[in-house]
């Protein structure tokens, strides 16, 4: 036996230790002696442990030269004594059952993809597109096409690709490291689109693991878990008109009216668990149902790809893979593109707080604690059971960034809502004592999350102007929606958790007792300008034998709906931007269930109708008035006119816009006492006209009110200059607005 290779190279191919395979196998250039002169010539050299005869064969000519079995696992290599220089080769190989096929090279090619300077950005953070060289990607290399695959796994000892392209079988299709980066990279000509992969890492303890790609953007339906080779087409938008609307607006000061919705239980197509729409579906049904509603935006709870449909989205293992449940990631960008022809916007769920123990996901990547943290008091997640990111690995971070940034560049998301901040904040969060380490200066801030956040809100709102970054933040952390160049964590938004707790905690006492407890609906008057607000009614309301909204509230069948009216009629008025979840606009009865439709029949009946027409009406009454979301976060945009009138459990006050005589008047009654002549101080003479009123009929409710509206007289109440009495419904509320003509009730 002849052979150019020594024999640790041999014995690192076979034993599947090798790190850098293309300075073995493929085809180099070699010397050997001829007469006692030294003279090169090609050596092409593959290992294929099934294989009972190879023969590589030069594409120009056909000529072929039968390669040598040099180690007998299965490594062949060829002597091409002939040729005096490389040539363009395939192999034809007989299987050891005595099948044949033929198969381009993997090592033929260098393919500089992922430059060093890709690399060097990457080990700094600072890839921000790193998803177009990451993950497996269909090019065409000196006239073959094939799958470029890159990887991150910098403790490894060897990283192979596998499918059914190899038999699944980790020896065949070992990648070559890149330098000290850590990034492993293959070229794999004849592959191509809807290529089912994996990553087989053998780890530096020789265990191997089978993990997806990180990267994939396109993978298996659970129960299975493999990766899936998919070019993102290269979509034709017709949404240039929102995007440049969304980059020129004031996205602070903007109407914003949020319906949460969770794809795989809005509406189903059929009477089975699996029976979901798709996003095509999505596209006409979900757009037409919240373009008729009003809402100005949609949030999509989790669509990253995720086995288990009882964690709802949020146990991620394919962060860049729109999940597979309701079609292809081209079907996605068809939904939001649907949207923003409708000018209805969409934010995305997004879960960089942690991620699942699934084997074939992100824990223990390479063999050790690559994504999560080693140390258990940092890494495990005490509530969830799952693992916390290292926000201070350069590689991690950039993985985290580059996602959120590829939902917004691929998918043109129009912001992020950022899942369970809190968490990401605090060292010691859900954490006993002794359970958790302190940050180097001895606190229990996680310092390096917190530059995560900063980082990531900085260069997101560089890059798309206009988008809205939103927390689910339950502290009192200071400035989370405040710019980064003050200190802030540069959200935009920041869930009011506070009043969502006092408030339902209000609503569910009977009005008996509610004078007692009138601050827990007026406290958050004193924080409301602290940050820049969004009140949410989320799924996390309505889950974990809470109960839905309408069953919250108390009193008979018809008090119940009043409640509920009354409370949405507060919500809407509230300074802030609001959130409701999917299910309760109609009055939804039962609890939500992921697994089952929202129950839609039940718009047959009076009041659930009613009710949504309600949301329907506060929608469109809340864009078209400024004063409801001009000044929304600063303190002038708001006056109270009596808030502190507990005995009588009313509220009542004034929401401004910028121009001084454009403003509205809100009273709410949380008994079931008719509040007659009620005295409210006014800042202008003139009539008020009741431009809504939550007790109308039309809602299911019993038609108190105001005739249409009310007139002032010159006589100084609360502080105001002029006085009107109102009529304020039984568990209800009223909008009154200057300036229009007295109209029929």
């Amino acid at each position: 036996m002849l052979t150019s290779i020594y024999a640790i190279d041999i014995l690192g191919i076979v034993n599947s230790t090798h790190s850098s395979p293309h300075y073995i196998l493929g085809m180099h250039m070699v010397e050997v002696k001829v007469d006692q002169k030294t003279k090169k010539i090609p050596s092409a050299r593959i290992f294929l442990p099934d294989a009972k005869q190879v023969f590589v064969i030069d594409k120009k000519d056909q000529t072929k030269w039968e390669m040598e079995l040099i180690h007998s696992e299965g490594l062949f290599e060829a002597l091409v004594w002939d040729r005096n220089e490389k040539f363009s080769y395939y192999y034809e190989i007989t299987g050891l059952a005595g099948q044949t096929w033929t198969m381009e090279d993997p090592y033929e090619d260098w393919v500089e993809e992922m430059t060093p300077f890709d690399q060097y950005l990457f080990n700094r953070s600072q890839h921000y597109q790193i998803y177009e060289k990451m993950g497996a990607h269909i090019r065409t290399i000196n006239g073959k096409k094939g799958v470029f695959f890159s990887v991150w796994a910098p403790n490894a000892q060897r990283v192979s690709v596998i499918g059914n392209f190899n038999s699944w079988d980790g020896r065949k299709d070992p990648l070559e490291k890149l330098n000290d980066s850590g990034v492993w990279v293959l070229f794999k000509p004849g592959i191509g689109e809807g290529e089912v992969y994996k990553f087989e890492i053998k780890t530096k303890g020789g265990h191997l693991f089978k993990k997806a790609d990180p990267y994939a953007n396109y993978s298996e339906l659970r129960p299975r878990t493999a990766s899936i080779v998919h070019q993102l087409p290269d979509y034709q938008w017709k949404d240039e008109p929102w995007i440049k609307k969304r980059s020129d607006s004031d996205f602070i000061n903007q109407p914003i009216s949020i319906y949460e919705v969770h794809l795989g239980s809005w509406k189903k197509s059929g009477p089975g668990e699996d029976d979901f729409l798709t996003y095509t579906d999505l596209a006409d049904q979900l757009v037409e149902y919240v373009k008729d509603m009003g809402f100005t935006h949609i949030e999509l709870m989790p669509i990253a790809e995720h086995p288990f449909d009882g964690s709802w989205g949020y146990q991620v293992t394919g962060y860049y893979s729109p999940t597979s449940r309701f079609g292809k990631p081209e079907e996605l960008q068809y939904f939001i593109d649907r949207c923003h022809q409708e000018n209805i916007g969409v934010i995305l769920d997004w879960v960089p707080g942690h991620f699942p123990k699934d084997a074939h996901s992100l824990i223990e990547f390479d063999g050790s604690a690559l994504y999560e943290h080693s140390d258990p008091r940092l890494g495990e997640h005490m509530d969830w059971g799952t693992k916390v990111f290292n926000y201070g690995r350069y590689e991690v971070k950039n993985f985290l960034i580059a996602n959120a940034m590829y939902w917004l560049d691929k998918f043109h998301f129009d912001g992020l809502r950022v899942d369970a901040v809190a968490s990401m904040l605090y060292l010691d969060y859900s954490r006993k004592e002794g359970e958790w380490v302190t940050n180097q200066f001895g606190g229990r801030e996680n310092l390096e999350a917190i530059e995560f956040m900063q980082h990531l809100n900085s260069i997101l709102h560089h890059y798309y102007p206009g988008i809205l970054m939103i927390a689910e933040e339950s502290t009192s952390y200071p400035g989370v929606s405040k710019p980064t160049y003050i200190g802030g964590l540069g959200f935009g938004f920041k869930w009011n958790m506070g009043w969502m707790n006092d408030t339902l905690n209000y609503m569910s006492k009977d009005p008996v007792y509610r004078k007692y407890h009138h601050g827990e609906l007026t406290f958050s008057f004193l924080y409301a300008w602290s940050e820049n607000f969004i009140l949410p009614i989320s799924h996390d309301e309505v889950v974990h034998g809470k109960g839905s909204l309408i069953s919250k509230m108390p009193g008979d069948y018809w008090q119940k709906f009043a409640n509920l009216r009354a409370f949405y009629t507060y919500m809407w008025t509230h300074p802030g931007k609001q959130l409701l979840f999917m299910g309760q606009e109609f009055g939804q009865f039962d609890e939500w269930n992921h697994s089952k439709s929202l129950d839609w029949h039940l718009l047959d009946f009076e009041f659930h109708k009613g009710l949504q027409k309600m949301i329907k009406d506060l929608n469109h009454i809340y864009v078209k008035e400024n004063a409801l979301w001009q000044k929304d976060t600063l303190p002038n945009g708001f006056e109270g006119i009596n808030c502190d009138d507990a005995d009588n459990s009313v509220i009542s006050f004034i929401r401004k816009g910028k121009d001084n005589k454009d403003f509205l008047i809100i009273a709410v009654n949380f008994t079931p006492v008719p509040r007659s002549n009620y005295l409210l101080g006014v800042p202008l003479e003139g009539f008020y006209q009741e431009i809504f009123n939550s007790d109308s009929s039309i809602y299911g409710g019993s038609n108190f009110g105001n005739m249409g509206g009310v007139e002032t007289w010159e006589e100084e109440s609360y502080g105001k200059p002029y006085s009107i009495k109102v009529n304020i419904p039984p568990l209800g509320g009223v909008i009154l607005k200057l300036g229009r003509k007295k109209t029929k009730y």
